[in-house]
């Protein structure tokens, strides 16, 4: 989800709820202790230079139950942050501590609730690291190692 994407769903909720992937909520007196910007550089595999750029939000958690964070609250936050650190309109990553290590999840949602759904790995230069096969066109296969003249047929 971006982050223009987040504005318009607040603008029409009266509370706002996260939801795990396995389906539990996110404790409703959660609070929003950061929105930032994360600029990760990095090489991968292949040898190619990235750079990946995400809004930040992060999900926490005490015993603070009187507390509510309401949607025009995490607003006012995320204007005040565009404001302050001239936000793109980019994607939104959320940390949420779970039971041993913070995770890091993608952002959508349902009508109603946030959900946060799970970040996968993936190698981003397959055909550079060996993993890979390669794709063989099934007309050139046939004409190379196939030809009548060849022996195989």
């Amino acid at each position: 989800m971006k982050l223009s994407e987040i504005k318009k769903h607040l603008t029409s909720l009266d509370t706002i709820g996260f939801q795990l992937p396995n389906g539990e909520m996110v404790a409703a007196h959660f609070h929003v202790t950061e929105v930032g910007k994360i600029t990760k550089d990095f090489i991968d595999c292949g040898g190619k230079v990235r750079s990946e750029v995400v809004i930040n939000f992060q999900l926490w958690e005490e015993r603070d139950y009187n507390h509510r964070l309401h949607p025009e609250k995490l607003l006012n936050i995320i204007e005040i942050s565009e404001k302050k650190f001239q936000f793109d309109d980019l994607e939104i990553e959320v940390e949420y501590q779970g039971k041993e290590t913070i995770g890091k999840y993608n952002l959508d949602f349902d009508g109603t609730n946030f959900l946060l759904t799970s970040k996968v790995t993936a190698c981003l230069a397959l055909d550079a690291c060996g993993i890979a096969k390669p794709v063989i066109k099934v007309a050139e296969a046939m004409s190379s190692c196939c030809d009548p003249k060849s022996g195989c047929c």
